[in-house]
């Protein structure tokens, strides 16, 4: 059974409070003022504290001050009661370290749903900490290693050399010796090749989050195709040989990785499919899809994307492209200003054949 504290000097108010907790199974312990309460709070170590602001001897707030310096007491949840609706008198109550605040008069049901959503976090957090407490105890050699690729990324962000590039500028060029893996931090950027009549390929494209350059583990060997900044990008990059030893230590990241990878490789090969059998009309509407998806844009957004780009990864001739997208605009499917493509029928587009 938990046991609540609950500090109120309203003596009406404070027996009725106690009254409902009992009734929901918790152990109840009062105090009619701050100056008992604090008192209270240490002799008895409560799980939670609801506590009333204006008080006599000390106020709600000196309270909560006096138990966050003791350490046997300040991860107590801590709950306010005040008839302050105030928004700056609530605000000094979260500062102060305050889990909740709760207006006069209040429900029952809202008071026993923050005590029980209160008491839940608490659980958790002591959890974890036990855990954590646990792993460092018991650490061994492959457990220093990262245990997931969120970790991972934020070793990138954290440890890794920024770049940035302006639209349009080259990551690296097809040929160039690769010594490092990317994470890109912000923009998109497009991966692409020449064909043997100099037409551009656009072989994938990358957004936030995404890994880039993986095209080898082996230090100098030469990329296999160009990276092309599409928007504004920051980059974070560290070497191969840092990523070797972080993938040695740590098997889980490796499983992932090569699980992304895989999905990745999948994606490739389906817009390769794409582009050998669909139709220009299913291709044009598939790659502007794809875009928006890239983009992170609302259907009612506007995509700002070159008409090269656009043909480029969808294999047709930018003339067809240019063709395809006006009979788009006179079938309601999108609208065109310019560089800019805004999608209005977006299940009609997914329909396109």
């Amino acid at each position: 059974m938990k046991t609540i504290l609950l500090i109120e000097d309203d003596t009406a108010l404070r027996e009725n409070t106690a009254e409902l907790l009992e009734l929901s199974d918790y152990k109840v312990i009062t105090s009619p003022n701050g100056k008992l309460g604090i008192a209270k709070a240490k002799e008895e170590k409560p799980d939670i504290i609801v506590c009333d602001i204006m008080m006599p001897e000390v106020d709600g707030y000196g309270v909560l001050e006096a138990l966050s310096y003791d350490t046997n007491t300040n991860h107590i949840p801590f709950i306010f009661l005040s008839a302050k609706t105030e928004h700056k008198e609530i605000r000094k109550g979260m500062d102060l370290g305050a889990d909740d605040y709760l207006t006069k008069p209040f429900e029952e049901d809202e008071l026993l749903s923050a005590i029980e959503s209160r008491l839940a976090k608490a659980t958790i957090i002591s959890r974890i900490l036990e855990e954590q407490n646990q792993r460092t105890e018991t650490k061994t050699e492959d457990e220093e290693g990262f245990r997931n690729l969120n970790e991972l990324k934020n070793f990138f962000d954290d440890h890794g050399e920024i770049s940035n590039f302006k639209k349009g500028g080259i990551i690296y060029k097809e040929g160039e010796h690769s010594n490092k893996i990317y994470l890109i931090l912000k923009g998109v950027i497009k991966s692409h090749k020449m064909d043997e009549s100099g037409k551009e390929l656009i072989t994938a494209l990358y957004k936030a989050d995404d890994f880039l350059g993986f095209s080898s583990f082996v230090d100098n060997t030469p990329y296999q195709e160009s990276a092309t900044a599409v928007e504004d990008t920051e980059l974070a990059g560290i070497s191969k040989n840092n990523l070797k030893e972080i993938l040695e230590k740590s098997k889980n990241i490796s499983l992932e990785l090569m699980e992304l990878l895989t999905d990745n490789l999948s994606e490739i090969k389906e817009q390769l499919l794409q582009m050998a059998y669909s139709s220009v009309r299913k291709k044009t509407a598939q790659t502007i899809l794809q875009f928006a998806q890239v983009l992170n844009k609302k259907p009612e957004d506007s995509i700002k994307i070159s008409r090269n780009d656009l043909a480029s990864v969808a294999g047709i001739a930018t003339e067809s492209l240019i063709r395809t997208l006006s009979n788009f605009k006179k079938d309601g499917l999108i609208e065109i200003e310019g560089r800019n493509i805004r999608i209005l029928d977006l299940a009609g587009l997914q329909l396109v054949e």
